[in-house]
This record gives structure tokens, sequence and C-alpha cells, in this order.
């Protein structure tokens, strides 16, 4: 339960982004192709778990200062560094090798992933506003993976909308731990000692004025040549008010742990569901 525990199985839900381009594409319900998704997303899981496990025995001291953080297994004490570093190596394999059932372009991608994630890891997230970009890029490249291992083309709209939305997230994680550990941000991430809540309010809103606005821009451009123009378009509501929800629920500290917001908040989750329906429907209805 311990190395269960050390691969995070909650953040896996940040891999659905990989079906986002192949439902864009309207192709998940070929069987092949959503074989090749599934692939991705577990490549992902594998991915992400592996540099979890490296990057938590980097921080171990660091996380023994967090109130929740300290609990992880390595902090805790229950795994030794050096057993889990073993062990996500080991996933960090499992993930590339997996990776070329699906085609060698994802294998591409999943290996970008892992050695961004493994340069973060060791230096990049002491580096402020350079952390926030490649946080964000790894929720970039989630998206991007699901594209390749379809081989459907990904729309500039779709690249814009994902990346500043990750942008978006990643600023309020930040905004959250700032307001969490307060003056001893720094002790945990030396990053945040550079970052104000009123710096970090300014990006989330730039984040959030593109998301918008590039999503809007896609819907009506892209929506002529999906399944039903109406509802694709009308996909703008539910989005502009999920970001909305969740921009407020940042704004009252809860955005430390992403994906216990989206498990977590009914309201979102009405909003995303309406979302799908409305997307799902711009898609493939007729």
């Amino acid at each position: 339960m311990n190395f269960l525990a050390l691969c995070r199985p909650k953040q896996w839900l940040k891999n659905v982004l990989v079906f986002a381009a192949p439902g864009a594409a309207g192709v998940l319900s070929h069987g092949d192709d959503l074989a090749k998704t599934l692939v991705a997303f577990a490549c992902f899981c594998l991915a992400a778990s592996g540099t979890y496990c490296i990057n938590d025995a980097l921080d171990a001291d660091e996380d023994r200062l967090h109130p929740t953080k300290k609990l992880r297994p390595i902090a805790a004490g229950s795994i030794s560094a050096r057993a889990a570093t073993a062990f996500g190596s080991v996933l960090l394999a499992t993930a590339l090798g997996l990776s070329l059932l699906a085609t060698w372009h994802l294998t591409i991608v999943i290996g970008s992933y892992v050695a961004l994630t493994l340069c973060y890891s060791a230096w990049l997230k002491h580096e402020p506003v350079i952390d926030l970009a490649v946080v964000a890029a790894g929720f970039l490249l989630r998206a991007i993976a699901g594209g390749v291992a379809v081989d459907v083309k990904i729309s500039t709209w779709f690249l814009i909308v994902a990346g500043s939305g990750s942008l978006f997230m990643v600023t309020g994680k930040r905004h959250a731990e700032r307001l969490e550990l307060g003056d001893d941000a720094h002790a945990h991430r030396r990053a945040l000692a550079r970052y104000t809540t009123a710096y970090l309010a300014y990006v989330r809103s730039v984040a959030t004025s593109i998301a918008i606005v590039a999503y809007v821009l896609w819907a009506f451009d892209v929506s002529k040549d999906v399944g039903n123009e109406i509802s694709f378009q009308l996909s703008i509501v539910p989005f502009v008010l999920a970001l909305l929800r969740y921009a407020l629920l940042l704004e009252e500290g809860k955005g430390s742990a992403p994906e216990e917001i989206v498990l977590s908040d009914r309201v979102l989750q009405v909003f995303g569901l309406i979302w799908l329906v409305a997307f799902g429907f711009g898609v493939l209805g007729g």
C-alpha cells in the first residue's frame, strides 16, 4: 500500500487530458483509436507516478515541513529514498516501452514529459515563473499525447486553450500553497518566496482570459466542420462557468490539490458534465 500511495493514484485524473484531442476529432468511437488512446493514458499514469517517486525522494526534507506532504511515504519514513527511486525508474522504463504499442511519436512525447519533469524536480521548480511554465507544459504534453497516439491533427486553438487552462490551474495551486504556508512558504518551495498573492492573481486572470477567448474562437471557427454547430458553440457556456467556479474555489484557498477539487465539488462536476454532453454532441451529433 505504501508504494501505491507513492504513485499518487488520485493524480491520474489529470491524465484524462489524453482523451481531449481524440475526443475533439471524434475518433474515440473507433476501436483501434480508442485502444491507442488508452495506451497513452496508461503510459502517462506510469510516467507521472515514476516521476512522483523520484521527486518525493529528492523533496523528502522539504515535504516534512509541509502540513500534508509530510504524510507521504518517503517523508514519513515508510519507504526509503533509494527504494522509491528504483521503483520510479522501473515505472518510467515501463511507460516508455508501453508507448511503442501505439506509435513511436507517443514515445517521444512521453520521453519529453519525463525529461522535463525530472529537470523540474532537480532544478526548475526553484525558478519563479519557469516553474509555472514547466508544470503547465506537463499538462499540455498530456493533451498532445492523445493526438499523436491516434495521428489526428491538433488544432492550434486547442493547444492554446489547453496551455492557458493548465497555467490557470498551476497558478491556482501556487496561490493555495502561499496561503496555506504563509511566511514559511519559502522553506517548502523556494520559488514561493518570490510570489505574492497579487501577482499570482494577475497571472490567473491573464491565463483565464486567454483560455476563454481561445475557446470561443475555437468553437466558432471549428464548429462549422463538426457534427452539430449549435451544440459545439453552446459548450462555451458551461466551459466559462466551470472556469469561474474553479476561480472562486481558488479564492477560498482550495487549489493546493486540483484533483481534490474536481472530485469533491458537485457544482463543478455538473458544469463539467454539461460541457461534456454539449461538446460530445457537437462533435458527433448530426
